[in-house]
């Protein structure tokens, strides 16, 4: 069963993030991890974090080994725009957007072995402790 992670709004361009995501696409987690931290992008600091999240959901979460995961998705699609408008010559003003974008990642990699339970002991009867007590 995948595991997925998501960022939504990041307030960088889905073009700029969307090549960063490619960087890794298909990569082991621990790769990713080094090839971004080595990548001169500002949307590399965003795909970092949510690779993280991703692993850390499938370490704690779903009980997935963290060395065996690999990136098996990552995908980066459009948030919400953002409207603005930049002053220009002569008292006009034209329009901009500021564009934000939605991060998905999905992981998937090798489950943890169940630990065996331990037998729990019997619990000590109340009515003996009560009887000490009123004894006294």
């Amino acid at each position: 069963m995948p595991v997925q992670a998501v960022a939504k709004g990041v307030n960088q361009s889905p073009r700029k993030v969307a090549v960063v995501a490619a960087l890794v696409r298909g990569h082991s987690v621990s790769e990713a991890l080094t090839i971004l931290e080595h990548t001169p992008r500002r949307s590399s600091l965003a795909v970092i974090k949510v690779i993280k999240s991703a692993q850390a959901n499938a370490d704690y979460n779903h009980g997935y080994k963290p060395a065996t995961l690999r990136i098996t998705e990552i995908s980066v699609s459009p948030g919400p725009r953002l409207k603005r408008f930049r002053p220009v010559a002569r008292g006009a003003a034209h329009p901009f957007q500021k564009r934000t974008s939605h991060i998905r990642v999905i992981v998937d990699g090798e489950l943890r072995t169940p630990k065996a339970e331990k037998t729990k002991s019997k619990p000590l009867d109340n009515s003996s402790a009560k009887q000490k007590v009123a004894g006294k």
